[in-house]
């Protein structure tokens, strides 16, 4: 069997993420076998987060992104992302309920943790999500939408807020929710070619 007590992923953990995941254990420990041999200290840096976040962003500038994205997920704060954090990262990020995501993303731009999202919070996030986006994607998006400065403002009209009042979570998930393109404005998705 080897030695299976160091490197074994803790029974509690992965029934933990079974029930908060829709993985099965198999794919778990499928990604437990690669986080250990990619991490072998078992945690993941901001930095090692935004070179495996940069693959999936090939031809843009997802470092800014990277970096909010592994903020919203260092629930602990400790700098680094352990596995059960970077699972439900996987999960949020891919599978996980609109509610669920809605939550996520509410702290994606909540940069000061203090539980409400303001419009200069949601400017800097867009211009990560607009970092993202390819040049010549860019140059076909709608005109108010087509800098980062002109999609905040229209994500922040949705929300029907002055420039200087703040939004509480169930605002802005009522407020994406009731709206197409403040969903769609809150991330970006690469065009299907």
């Amino acid at each position: 069997m080897g030695n299976s007590t160091s490197s074994a992923l803790s029974k509690e953990i992965l029934e933990d993420l079974k029930l908060s995941t829709k993985f099965t254990e198999n794919e778990i420990s499928q990604w437990y076998e690669n986080f250990q041999k990619q991490c072998p200290s078992g945690r993941i840096s901001p930095e090692e987060f935004e070179q495996i976040y940069t693959r999936f962003f090939p031809e843009s500038d997802a470092k800014s992104y990277a970096r909010h994205v592994f903020r919203s997920f260092d629930t602990n704060d400790d700098g680094t992302l352990d596995f059960k954090e970077y699972i439900i990262a996987l999960h949020m990020t891919s599978t996980g309920k609109t509610t669920r995501k809605l939550e996520w993303a509410f702290s994606l731009f909540d940069v000061d943790k203090n539980g409400y999202i303001n419009k200069t919070e949601v400017t800097e996030i867009c211009q990560a999500i607009f970092k993202l986006i390819p040049k010549e994607e860019q140059s076909q998006l709608p005109e108010d939408e087509n800098t980062p400065e002109k999609r905040a403002n229209k994500l922040w009209a949705y929300f029907e807020k002055k420039d200087s009042e703040r939004l509480a979570e169930g605002e802005f998930i009522k407020g994406v929710i009731e709206n197409e393109n403040a969903m769609r404005l809150i991330h970006y998705e690469p065009l299907k070619h």
